[in-house]
């Protein structure tokens, strides 16, 4: 007999009859229990989330023909490869990188500047350059006013090539 049924338990001097209909009975509730019920998902967001997929869609599906535009016009394709940046300046302090991207965007202010930030500090690194040998001539130019500079090898917004002088030959 097992353990958990004693002589003196109430369960024990129930008939066989009432023993399956009482079994029967909490089956049937623990079934509606576990039971799922079928619904619907309602989607609640930000409106302005549509607009920018829109903008997003539209941008990467403009055919963008062969221009000398910078790659921050509106309306130009940005081409995501990899390339190199020369960092100008790190630091903890971020005033002190903005105000060395203001120091820098006021002499060079065709170049693009990009700070990042890893803990703890900020980088701010300069330019859109394909070749290691672009950059390394920003970088001898920059060696004066800058005094840490280093060329990285990262994913850049690939500038647009200029075709007007393949005409001329």
């Amino acid at each position: 007999m097992p353990i958990f049924v004693t002589k003196n338990s109430a369960f024990f001097f129930l008939s066989p009859f009432m023993k399956i209909l009482f079994t029967s009975i909490f089956c049937c509730f623990s079934i509606v229990l576990f039971a799922q019920h079928k619904g619907e998902v309602i989607v609640v967001k930000d409106p302005m989330i549509d607009s920018l997929i829109a903008k997003r869609i539209a941008l990467y599906t403009k055919s963008s023909g062969i221009s000398a535009a910078s790659p921050l016009k509106p309306g130009a394709a940005i081409v995501s490869q990899m390339g190199y940046r020369v960092q100008v300046f790190y630091g903890s302090d971020r005033r002190q990188v903005f105000a060395e991207q203001a120091r820098f965007k006021s002499t060079y202010s065709n170049l693009n500047t990009y700070i990042t930030y890893k803990e703890p500090n900020y980088y701010l690194r300069v330019g859109d350059f394909r070749t290691r040998l672009e950059a390394q001539r920003l970088l001898n130019e920059l060696k004066p006013m800058f005094p840490t500079l280093f060329i990285f090898r990262e994913k850049i917004n690939a500038p647009n090539l200029d075709y007007s002088n393949d005409n001329e030959r």
